[in-house]
């Protein structure tokens, strides 16, 4: 894979995602997490480390906030990377390479869920951050394993809280990616990708159910709260924090 079929794959899977039948999987997660991406990086200054990069499919987005510096990439080594894409610094995991109070922001979309031990990687977070640095994250709740064996957890707006505060972050902000509509239509698209039936089956599925997914997608309205009722349900979390 060259830097141009990377540079493609950014752009068809992450940035510019066409709603059709074969998007179903990836539409309401990915252009959720566009949206928060957006938001929360329109407030982002200085030094901005992206933790489990990735990709780093939103590195031009932060990099194109004049109030950015500097953007790092922080990945472990992984085959998913070609020589034309390494992340800009590689760890092993559990200690950030970076001196304590070193970066202005931090960002970790789709990560949490992935480690271990979740108050831990969030206190070498709290460590590298400046004071009154910038912690944006983003995590799923309605999703299938993936990565496995390392896929740990879904959280809670109140499990998340609590591990955020522990790390001794302050001024923390949990809201939804989506709500029951967004839930019900991410839920088809993982149905329709990953339940066992015949592939004729599947294709027919896809067309059939496609209006639905568009529709149910048209009409979510995320919770403003979470109060296990009518406001229970959620695609995933983005929280922003302090140190």
């Amino acid at each position: 894979m060259n830097r141009n079929d990377i540079e493609n794959l950014i752009e068809r899977e992450f940035l510019s995602i066409p709603l059709r039948p074969k998007t179903m999987l990836i539409y309401t997660v990915r252009t959720a997490i566009l949206e928060s991406v957006k938001k929360a990086s329109s407030e982002f200054y200085g030094t901005v480390l992206d933790v489990g990069c990735g990709l780093m499919p939103y590195r031009k987005i932060i990099e194109s906030n004049p109030k950015v510096e500097k953007y790092i990439g922080m990945d472990w080594q992984s085959p998913l990377y070609s020589e034309f894409l390494k992340p800009d610094l590689e760890w092993d995991g559990k200690k950030i390479p970076l001196e304590d109070e070193s970066v202005d922001c931090v960002m970790a979309t789709e990560f949490l869920e992935h480690y271990a031990d979740t108050e831990e990687i969030l206190r070498e977070i709290w460590r590298v951050l400046r004071y009154d640095g910038i912690v944006f994250a983003t995590v799923p709740f309605v999703w299938n394993l993936h990565e496995i064996p390392h896929d740990e957890y879904r959280f809670t707006p109140f499990s998340l809280e609590r591990f955020f505060a522990n790390a001794g972050f302050k001024n923390i902000e949990i809201s939804a990616l989506g709500g029951w509509n967004m839930a019900l239509a991410q839920m088809i698209g993982l149905w329709l990708t990953f339940a066992k039936m015949p592939e004729i089956f599947r294709k027919s599925l896809r067309i059939i159910l496609f209006p639905i997914y568009v529709l149910l997608i048209k009409t979510d309205k995320k919770p403003k709260k979470f109060d296990g009722q009518e406001n229970s349900m959620f695609t995933g979390l983005k929280v922003t924090a302090q140190k």
